[in-house]
């Protein structure tokens, strides 16, 4: 079963975006800041994460940052929800392994795919 983080601090994302998970199966757990996430990720590291950008404490770049120099060998998958689209708004991301962009709103059905292709590539291997 895939265990997935999602990092927002907007709660109706939150609701939605768990909701629609563990629908489809997905162990899913939530908090609402960078800081608390990378805390959990530090001492669970979950299958798959998924991150805001703009949150307090902590932003979601600061936060793929850390995990980055944290954890240098990780291999789990980082989503990054953002409505900026600007290619300079996503720079910073070149030096993160394993990390897609969404854009805002979200797409379930985007993300159940996404999900769906690393579940597969994870039985294949």
């Amino acid at each position: 079963m895939t265990n997935i983080l999602i990092v927002d601090d907007e709660i109706h994302v939150l609701r939605v975006l768990k909701m629609s998970l563990e629908r489809e199966g997905y162990t899913v757990n939530v908090c609402a800041n960078g800081q608390e996430a990378l805390e959990i990720v530090l001492h669970d590291p979950p299958d798959v994460l998924i991150t805001d950008i703009q949150m307090p404490l902590m932003t979601g770049e600061e936060l793929c940052r850390q995990i980055e120099q944290h954890m240098p060998e990780r291999n789990f998958l980082i989503f990054v929800l953002t409505s900026r689209t600007e290619i300079e708004h996503r720079e910073w991301s070149r030096s993160i392994t394993n990390l897609q962009f969404l854009e805002k709103p979200v797409s379930i059905r985007e993300l159940l795919e996404k999900l769906a292709d690393k579940r597969a590539a994870v039985t294949a291997s």
